[in-house]
C-alpha cells in the first residue's frame, strides 16, 4: 500500500533533488503544496516542497515520523503543529483528500455514448470547440478551450451535448490521476460514472496505476465513485 501511495506521489508532483516537490505534475505547472501526508492502514508517506526552509522541512519529517497512519475519516494527530510551521504567523490554507483505486477497464452499464481522444469522433470534437468555442455548461467550470482538455481523455454525451469528461489531471509513467467535470444539467445521471469508466479503458492508460481522488467534502465526486464500487484505499493532507 505504501508503493501504491508513493506511485501516487510522483504522479500528482514533479519533484526535485531528494524528492521534494517542485510544482503540480499537470500541464500548466501549477503551484505544489508546501505539504502533502498521505497514509492508509499501514503508514504514511510525505513530501516538502523545495522552498520550505531546511530546519522547517526537518522538523515535519519528524512530525511524521511519530504520526500514526492516517486514515478517513481521521485527523493527523500533529496537525495542530503542521499548519503553524508552514503559515508562519498567519493562517494557512489545508484540505483533506480521498484517494480511490481506480482498476483498469472499469465495467459500467450505463447508456451514455462515448468519445475518446485519439479517435476520429474525438479530434473532430476538439475541431468544433476549437471553432465554435466550448460549451457554456464545461466553460463553467474552467474548460475555456481545447487546450485545457488534457488527454487522453473520455467524455460522456447526452444526446448532442457534452455533459461529463474524464480527462487525465496528472500523468506519469508509472501513473496517472483522474480529473473529472460533469456540466450542473446533467450531474446524478451516472454520466460521471460513465465517462470515468471509459477513461480506464483506454489504451494509452493500460500500463499506469489509475488514481481517483477527490477532497473530503465532495460529495458529488464520493457519489460518483461510490456508483462504480471504487475502493477507499487511502487520504491525504494538503497545507498551503
Amino acid at each position: 500500500m505504501l508503493h501504491w501511495l508513493d506511485i501516487d506521489y510522483r504522479t500528482l508532483f514533479r519533484l526535485g533533488d531528494g524528492g521534494r516537490i517542485e510544482r503540480e505534475n499537470d500541464p500548466e505547472g501549477s503551484p505544489g503544496p508546501g505539504f502533502w501526508l498521505a497514509g492508509c492502514a499501514e503508514g504514511n508517506i510525505f513530501g516538502v516542497r523545495t522552498d520550505v526552509p531546511e530546519d522547517i522541512a526537518e522538523e515535519l519529517e519528524r512530525l511524521v515520523a511519530d504520526e500514526p497512519p492516517f486514515t478517513h475519516p481521521g485527523i493527523p494527530k500533529h496537525l495542530g503543529r503542521y499548519l503553524p510551521l508552514l503559515g508562519g504567523s498567519g493562517p494557512v490554507k489545508y484540505n483533506f483528500g480521498l484517494i480511490y483505486e481506480l482498476p483498469h477497464a472499469l465495467a459500467y452499464e450505463g447508456r451514455a455514448r462515448l468519445i475518446e481522444s485519439g479517435t476520429g469522433e474525438g479530434r473532430e470534437l476538439t475541431r468544433t470547440w476549437a471553432a465554435n468555442g466550448v460549451p457554456q455548461g464545461l466553460f463553467d467550470l474552467g474548460f475555456h478551450d481545447v487546450t485545457d482538455l488534457w488527454e487522453p481523455w473520455c467524455a460522456a454525451a447526452a444526446g448532442d451535448e457534452i455533459a461529463s469528461i474524464a480527462f487525465a489531471a496528472r500523468l506519469s509513467d508509472a501513473g496517472a490521476e483522474l480529473g473529472l467535470v460533469t456540466a450542473k444539467a446533467f450531474r446524478g445521471q451516472g454520466l460521471g460514472a460513465a465517462a470515468t469508466a471509459g477513461w480506464s479503458r483506454l489504451p494509452e492508460l493500460r500500463s499506469r496505476t489509475l488514481f481517483y481522488s477527490t477532497d473530503r467534502e465532495n460529495h458529488a465526486s464520493q457519489r460518483v465513485a461510490a456508483r462504480l464500487g471504487l475502493r477507499l484505499r487511502g487520504a491525504s493532507l494538503r497545507v498551503g
